[in-house]
């Protein structure tokens, strides 16, 4: 199973989009369709030609939702990066690329949409500023495809794109540690609470006991879904409904992680790798308060650089994270941090069950830190 996703600046068609290629409309929320905004995820999903069937997620586009999005990304296996025609290149389309390539989303799809507004000229002008926008990235050679919703101009070939890009694509593994970071709570009456995410790392199946971290609660899977098809059992990579028993909906909320009881241990600080996102225009001081996002969860944490005072944009280095609420997550998992108005950077999560809180300015720690990892920061960090 794959799961495919949507990035872009507010008002390029995202959502517009997702509903022409799924025949889903993936704003739900009364408030959305009164705004014509997307504010949460949304969900779809998609039957591309050759049959193959794949999870959807929309985000918002808007800057003050930057967070929503975040616990989307994580979970992509493709990202449908949107660009309007008639406006190109704007301030989230680049912070969402940002995002993306800290996050290490293993493929894209340039998609410029609302085609029928321009012509060919503008199409043509918007294609090459796209391909100097994504030089420096991990997305350089990612095909552009142009199309419009309201015509269903080029529908067909990117479909046919993404169908290429993932066969390309190696499924998810089971290692029979399952990890569904829930981004999604909610009841039905007559079933209780459900909760949705994207199941990495291992299977579930119905009447498995499950436990909730980082509170610890336990559960059974009363009912599993892909797709609103019941199912007995699922595997990594599936977008998943989960109906949960014995547990209240004040009970879990987004960000928490549903996993097989007794092997994973949230923590409150961990070792990483870090990067400061070049375009930024001022330095990022030691023990600087920053919201950290990883899988669909969001906690404030205090960021130690172990090496400096303070790191320049572009500059890479190691850093302990030391956290306001437990963390439920697990070495080699991406991270993002922000400050309240801007994406800060992010890296690789190296240790999240460090020995202790290290001393600063000492090569010996810096030296083990990149053995570990290794090899050198930028390596790492850069991937």
């Amino acid at each position: 199973m794959f799961v495919i996703g949507t990035a872009g600046h507010v008002d390029h068609g995202k959502s517009t989009l997702v509903h022409a290629l799924t025949g889903i409309d993936p704003d739900r929320l009364a408030e959305e369709k009164a705004r014509e905004m997307t504010i949460e995820l949304g969900f779809a999903w998609l039957k591309l030609p050759g049959g193959l069937e794949v999870g959807v997620i929309d985000v918002p586009g808007h800057e003050h939702f930057i967070k929503n999005m975040l616990a989307g990304v994580s979970s992509m296996d493709l990202v449908l990066l949107v660009i309007a025609a008639n406006e190109s290149i704007k301030q989230q389309t680049r912070e969402h690329l940002a995002i993306l390539d800290l996050m290490e989303v293993p493929k894209a799809v340039v998609v410029i949409t609302q085609a029928d507004l321009v012509d060919q000229d503008q199409i043509t002008f918007v294609g090459m500023e796209i391909e100097e926008l994504l030089q420096s990235t991990r997305f350089a050679h990612a095909p552009v495809v142009a199309v419009s919703a309201v015509t269903g101009q080029g529908l067909s070939e990117l479909k046919a794109t993404i169908e290429r890009e993932l066969s390309l694509s190696s499924p998810r593994r089971d290692i029979g540690k399952p990890r569904l970071p829930i981004d999604r709570v909610f009841t039905i009456i007559g079933s209780g609470t459900v909760v949705t995410g994207t199941l990495i790392d291992g299977a579930l199946s119905l009447d498995q006991e499950v436990e909730i971290l980082p509170s610890g609660n336990k559960s059974r899977i009363r009912g599993l879904q892909t797709h609103k098809t019941p199912l007995h059992s699922v595997t990594p990579g599936s977008r998943v409904a989960i109906n949960l028993a014995g547990v209240s909906p004040a009970e879990v909320k987004r960000g928490d992680v549903l996993t097989k009881p007794g092997w994973l241990q949230p923590t409150t600080i961990l070792d990483a790798g870090f990067r400061l996102l070049p375009q930024l225009n001022r330095p990022l001081r030691h023990n600087t308060e920053v919201s950290f996002h990883t899988g669909s969860a969001e906690v404030i944490a205090r960021i130690r650089l172990l090496e400096k005072e303070e790191i320049k944009p572009g500059e890479t280095t190691w850093v302990q994270f030391v956290f306001d609420s437990p963390l439920a997550a697990v070495n080699n998992d991406h991270y993002v941090v922000r400050s309240p108005n801007d994406t800060l950077g992010g890296g690789v999560i190296l240790e999240v069950h460090p020995e202790k809180r290290y001393q600063r300015f000492r090569p010996e720690i810096i030296e083990n830190l990149k053995t570990r990892g290794g090899g050198k920061t930028e390596e790492i960090i850069l991937g």
